[in-house]
């Protein structure tokens, strides 16, 4: 008799289990085919792809020296040798850009995943504890809010010669503090939710609900609100390039490669401005539009829980 009711269970915890990762399954296919029914989406993630591509595999393919300054070759126009032309210091253009996109790439990713990460922990923190933790924790953000960014990049340019992981940390100081104000805004509302505090009732430690009930339910807006922190963060990276506060020469990304072309628009040199600046929109607007697909998978999962 003990061994049937074993096996029941046994059987019937198996079926519980499917049920489940069918579950799990079927939700995943419905949000995928939402988002794959937003072709703008699905435009920008390919776009996405072609410009990791051309900066992470085209210089594979098209070998350049972007270290040397060669003064006989400077602002050449476009040509069989060079396609894009060269700068104003006999670099290839072509190449220039390829470099150039990969620590804007890089800035991009990293200040997204770092700030919304910070983000989410201080936020949901602050918000799930309440009280005089949360009055203290977004005093802290409302002090550094009040620092002027521009400010504090040049102060840290004048001290520190800028590179690609300082210039991560600086825009994922600023960065975070948006986050955690929405991540906070989100948390407090789901802590009032009915399965929350069914779990307070049965014990479950505040580490767990923070980590498996309230995290997982301010997911979805945490995602959409990353992909726009990496648009953020490209054009921050590229407004520092333009300005002089970005990357130490020889290093290069697409603001200062704008800054060359800004300089010299008005002898001609066209190359020297337009491909940058195209790939600075280009990349910024599919991330954009990658974020509103995300919301659009978010918003339908969220009417339909």
């Amino acid at each position: 008799m003990k061994v049937s009711e074993q096996a029941e269970r046994r059987t019937a915890s198996k079926d519980k289990e499917g049920a489940n990762v069918n579950v799990r399954q079927s939700s995943s296919a419905s949000a995928l085919q939402v988002f794959m029914a937003n072709k703008l989406a699905v435009g920008a993630v390919l776009a996405l792809l072609v410009v990791a591509m051309f900066s992470f595999l085209g210089p594979l393919l098209h070998h350049t020296n972007q270290t040397a300054t060669n003064l006989t070759m400077e602002n050449l126009p476009p040509g069989p040798q060079h396609i894009l032309g060269t700068s104003p210091t006999g670099k290839d253009e072509l190449g220039r850009l390829m470099v150039g996109g990969q620590s804007t790439l890089e800035v991009g990713l990293a200040v997204g995943l770092l700030s919304t990460g910070f983000g989410l922990i201080w936020g949901t923190i602050a918000g799930y504890v309440g009280g005089a933790v949360d009055a203290l924790m977004m005093r802290v953000v409302d002090a550094a809010l009040s620092i002027p960014f521009l400010f504090f990049a040049v102060l840290l340019a004048a001290v520190i010669t800028p590179s690609v992981p300082l210039i991560i940390f600086v825009i994922s100081a600023v960065s975070w503090l948006s986050t955690a104000r929405l991540v906070r805004g989100e948390t407090l509302k789901v802590r009032t939710y009915d399965f929350v505090a069914a779990s307070k009732g049965f014990g479950t430690s505040n580490r767990s609900l923070i980590t498996r009930h309230i995290a997982p339910n301010v997911l979805g807006t945490l995602i959409v609100n990353g992909t726009l922190k990496v648009a953020d963060a490209i054009l921050i990276f590229a407004s520092l390039g333009y300005l002089g506060l970005g990357v130490a020469p020889p290093a290069t990304n697409w603001g200062a490669t704008l800054a060359a072309g800004v300089n010299n628009i008005f002898n001609g040199y066209w190359w020297q401005l337009w491909p940058a600046a195209i790939m600075i929109i280009v990349t910024v607007l599919s991330v954009n539009v990658l974020g509103d697909g995300l919301r659009d998978v978010v918003e339908r999962r969220l009417a339909r829980s």
